[in-house]
């Protein structure tokens, strides 16, 4: 019984049917996750949302009939306690700002092997943020640079381990990258990462990079 309470169900709305077949093998060949619900288009993900929510959320961007976007912010107001991740080969800021904005938890790249993906989607389920290191470098380059010294350390009301895991967040690092530089275990890093979301306001790694810089909390050499 108790094996079947920790499966983490899933949707999944993309429609490369390579990528899509890929997962789908990746999650049957584990214990712990369920696909339960899939769409190929915009409009069959939008029609799954009458159904009961699963705990994560997989989606495309560019979809056959419309954005993924659209789904995303449809997903947050049906599905307000489902994890969302996007899995796509759109790695531009203005697309990653908007997936984030609109709910995204987390926001992987294609290249991604199909196995690294159903791994990300348990660090998701388990309260992290995944993001590709790529796409973090975007975010970088995108956002404004701070001011060049440290009164943002006595303004930010972070303390120096949670300044220490937001510094490596905006370089893209994993949770367990971050653990083991700081000689802490993974849970202990994720602890930091809440802290750090409810202090920022934000839901997700790209979400609290871009808000430390907004705020002057991160300098460029971080």
């Amino acid at each position: 019984m108790g094996a079947i309470q920790d499966v983490i169900t899933l949707a999944m709305v993309e429609d490369d049917p390579l990528f899509r077949t890929a997962v789908a093998q990746a999650m049957a060949a584990t214990a712990d996750l369920h696909l339960a619900l899939e769409a190929t288009t915009l409009q069959q993900g939008l029609a799954l949302l009458a159904q009961a929510a699963p705990q994560v959320l997989l989606v495309d961007l560019g979809l056959p009939d419309g954005s993924g976007i659209d789904m995303i912010r449809a997903a947050r107001e049906a599905w307000p306690a489902c994890s969302i991740m996007v899995a796509t080969l759109f790695g531009d800021e203005a697309r990653v700002l908007q997936s984030i904005h609109a709910g995204a938890a987390g926001y992987l790249l294609k290249d991604a092997s199909a196995a690294h993906i159903v791994s990300e989607i348990r660090t998701l389920h388990a309260g992290g943020s995944p993001i590709s290191p790529a796409i973090a470098r975007q975010l970088l380059r995108y956002l404004p640079a701070a001011p060049e010294t440290g009164a943002q350390d006595e303004d930010s009301g972070l303390s120096a381990r949670e300044t220490e895991v937001l510094s490596r967040i905006a370089r893209g690092y994993a949770m367990h990258e971050i653990a083991t530089e700081l000689g802490v275990s993974p849970w202990t890093v994720q602890t930091y990462i809440r802290r750090l979301y409810t202090k920022l306001g934000v839901n997700s790694r790209a979400g609290a990079v871009h808000e430390a810089y907004r705020r002057q909390w991160l300098s460029p050499d971080q």
